[in-house]
């Protein structure tokens, strides 16, 4: 009996898994779904990039936040902001040590896989009006066939004059929609590999039926849209080529399962991790470091343009904190520690082939520390060294964060990137962290509550 006493003491001592969360401290359910209200609200508000810069902007500024001037001067706990061209947002709260001994940056991505408006959409074709679509990011496109979809977008006028067009949100507006076969005449549809059974040039999505009253005329249904458009936006046909339209799911955030202890929600890949960074820098005070917490566009698509971090907008920004204590830039950044915050693939057993069990996340054990991403051989990834997981990892365990590790998917099955790589581009130590999402990338993903909570307390240690 002694024997396996000892064993056991070994056994604990020397092995380790993650653990659930529930079973392990039942006492956190309650603040984690309480704090997932705020958590679906925001959800609701921000279904674009643009979106999501106007809610967070309105919580800085509530908490104290400024604009962020170069010219000025700034003591520990004081709270600025900036925005870049209204897809991206960069919040910092001043730390007690100079900026040479480093930065907690952290940095989300809030662009998530959607239906752009093409520049010319607006067609018609046997009475029924359309509007022409290009998916943007990862989609499975058969996923957004009969799904009920919003418009929200920007449309820049000849004047200056910038109009916000949001149609599709409230209970008593129209919704759009995309349409399918029925299965008794998709016999050839069928035959189609499953990443084509709705091609990109098949989602089409339906704007009107009814034609414009009055002479007869080509394209009565079409000039009857534009009519409603122009009756309410001001919006002429030529106006397209100016304004940026995304189609999203129409639906809301909601609880899901009959404990609710999952979030279901279009676009929580990556504004989970958006908002619970955003929350923590808020609620940080006067941290030990200057914090960097960057809300930002374009990761889908590779981080391109200049609202990406495939570009130097963050870097411009870290050399105007430099300046403000004359310290060479290099240094600063060499000294920092950054948390590119985004989503894994969580288990799902209904899949299980998909996954290398021993190496994937789950729901309700926490948020997951990815070490390197990419795809095949680590291509296009960032794998942190051995230093900086010790370092996130004890801020984690020091602050009694449940959290477990994860690779996206089993070797060769497929891969993914994050921002990682462009932020260690300018030589700073970084490693990924964030939820496990189920349904990742279609239009109606899941997380759990537990992990959402976890991922904001991790997120909060960081900053101390």
């Amino acid at each position: 009996m002694s024997k396996k006493n000892e064993a056991q003491k070994l056994q604990e001592e020397l092995t380790w898994s993650a653990l659930h969360i529930a079973k392990e401290a039942p006492e956190q359910k309650e603040k984690a779904f309480k704090y997932c209200e705020g958590y679906k609200e925001f959800l609701n508000k921000g279904k674009t990039e643009r979106e999501c810069v106007k809610e967070a902007v309105k919580m800085l500024k509530k908490a104290g936040y400024k604009p962020f001037d170069r010219k000025a001067s700034y003591v520990p706990g004081d709270k600025v902001y900036v925005v870049n061209r209204e897809k991206a947002v960069i919040a910092t709260t001043f730390g007690k040590k100079p900026l040479k001994d480093g930065l907690r940056i952290n940095g989300a991505h809030i662009d998530a896989p959607r239906l752009d408006l093409k520049p010319n959409p607006l067609y018609e074709k046997e009475d029924i009006a359309y509007f022409k679509t290009h998916y943007y990011g990862g989609i499975r496109k058969y996923q957004w066939g009969t799904v009920p979809l919003a418009i929200h977008g920007v449309v820049a006028k000849k004047n200056g004059e910038l109009i916000e067009v949001c149609i599709g949100e409230k209970e008593d507006e129209p919704a759009f929609c995309i349409t399918d076969l029925l299965p008794h005449l998709a016999g050839k549809q069928n035959e189609r590999p499953l990443r084509e059974g709705l091609k990109g040039e098949e989602l089409n999505v339906i704007i009107g039926s009814i034609p414009y009253e009055g002479e007869e005329i080509k394209e009565a249904v079409k000039l009857m849209v534009l009519s409603l458009l122009h009756e309410k936006y001001g919006i002429k046909e030529k106006d397209f080529f100016r304004a940026e339209f995304e189609l999203v799911p129409a639906a809301k955030a909601r609880d899901i399962g009959l404990d609710r202890s999952l979030v279901g929600a279009y676009g929580q890949d990556d504004r989970v991790c958006a908002y619970t960074a955003l929350t923590a820098e808020i609620e940080t005070k006067k941290p030990a470091h200057t914090t960097v917490t960057i809300l930002t566009d374009k990761e889908e698509i590779g981080s391109e343009g200049n609202t990406g971090l495939n570009s130097d907008y963050v870097l411009h920004y870290i050399e105007d904190l430099a300046e403000l204590e004359h310290t060479p830039v290099r240094d600063i950044l060499r000294a920092s520690l950054c948390l590119s915050s985004d989503v894994n693939a969580a288990y799902d057993p209904t899949f299980a082939d998909v996954f290398e069990s021993r190496n994937a996340s789950y729901i309700n054990k926490g948020c997951v520390l990815t070490k390197y991403t990419g795809a095949r051989g680590k291509s296009a990834s960032n794998d942190a060294s051995a230093e900086t997981m010790a370092k996130v990892i004890a801020t984690m365990e020091e602050a009694g964060v449940f959290w477990q590790a994860g690779e996206l998917g089993a070797v060769d099955v497929g891969g993914g990137g994050t921002i990682a790589k462009y932020v260690a581009h300018m030589d700073v130590d970084t490693v990924d962290l964030g939820v496990p999402i189920l349904s990742m990338h279609s239009p109606f993903e899941l997380a759990s509550k537990l992990d959402v909570y976890n991922t904001y307390k991790a997120f909060k240690a960081f900053y101390a």
